[in-house]
């Protein structure tokens, strides 16, 4: 446990130097820093791995079932998809913007309990769960670099309407591009997330008596799920594109954080312990 935590503690400060290079090269553009940024970012990315492992052999389960290792792993969704994104498209802001997000996801993740009970009793436990918890957990990426990619899309937008030419104009992606790469982003969350419900569903089943379908979480995840479809659906059947999908993008995304908070609710048989 020693080892773990400082390992936790390294993360938190190469992140936070990270964070700090790649604000300094958004602020004043330096190609030499923006790749020391990104180089502390992937030493971040395998000592996130390493804490996952040794949790991992600790717990001798895989450790998505409290607020900690639930937060911790959401994280580390947010580094990988980011670095790969990058590597794949460049987009430097992009990595800026998601990092901010998951260095604060971690620094949140202080005020858990680290030594907290997971949510269900041993006997519920089982791979179904494990699959269900990760599948939700991914598809939760993949929607938070898309709101991302929306919220980027509104800046360019109103900047470009407002003829404010400045250098980070310059560094955005097209407005096409961002309006493609977040589509593309939700059509990888969305049938994740289906597969996190049905498998959900079936652990339910088997495993609780009681009925899970008016547990708050449950209702909100499926409209989490229904608004995304509508965004395919918006999107692929009436080509809808531009300001109008990231505005109900981010709107979906709401959905997300509210779910989150209603993990906390005693109110739901999600809650966190």
């Amino acid at each position: 446990m020693f080892h773990e935590s400082l390992i936790y503690d390294v993360i938190i400060y190469i992140y936070a130097c990270s964070i700090l290079l790649y604000f300094a090269d958004f602020l004043n553009r330096s190609r030499k820093v923006n790749r020391i940024a990104f180089w502390l970012l992937a030493i971040v990315w395998a000592l996130q791995s390493v804490f996952f492992v040794l949790s991992m052999v600790e717990k001798e389960y895989f450790p998505v079932l409290t607020l900690f290792e639930t937060l911790f792993f959401y994280s580390w969704i947010l580094v990988t998809f980011s670095l790969v994104i990058n590597y794949l498209f460049r987009v430097d802001l992009l990595v800026f913007f998601t990092n901010v997000l998951g260095f604060s996801v971690l620094a949140l993740n202080f005020f858990a309990n680290k030594e907290a009970s997971p949510m269900v009793a041993e006997r519920l436990t089982s791979e179904l769960l494990f699959i269900h918890i990760s599948l939700a957990l991914v598809s939760y990426g993949a929607f938070s670099l898309s709101f991302i990619f929306s919220l980027m899309y509104l800046v360019e937008d109103r900047m470009l309407k407002q003829k404010m030419w400045n250098k980070w104009l310059q560094r955005l992606p097209g407005l096409g591009l961002l309006d493609l790469y977040s589509y593309r982003l939700n059509m990888i969350g969305v049938p994740l997330l289906l597969l996190a419900l049905i498998l959900g569903a079936i652990w339910a089943h088997l495993k609780v008596n009681a009925s899970i379908w008016l547990d708050p979480k449950v209702l909100v995840s499926v409209a989490v799920f229904i608004a995304y479809s509508l965004y395919l659906y918006q999107r692929v059947t009436y080509g809808w594109m531009g300001r109008k999908l990231a505005l109900w993008n981010a709107g979906a995304f709401m959905l997300i954080l509210l779910n989150y908070f209603i993990s906390g609710s005693v109110l739901s048989f999600h809650q966190w312990l």
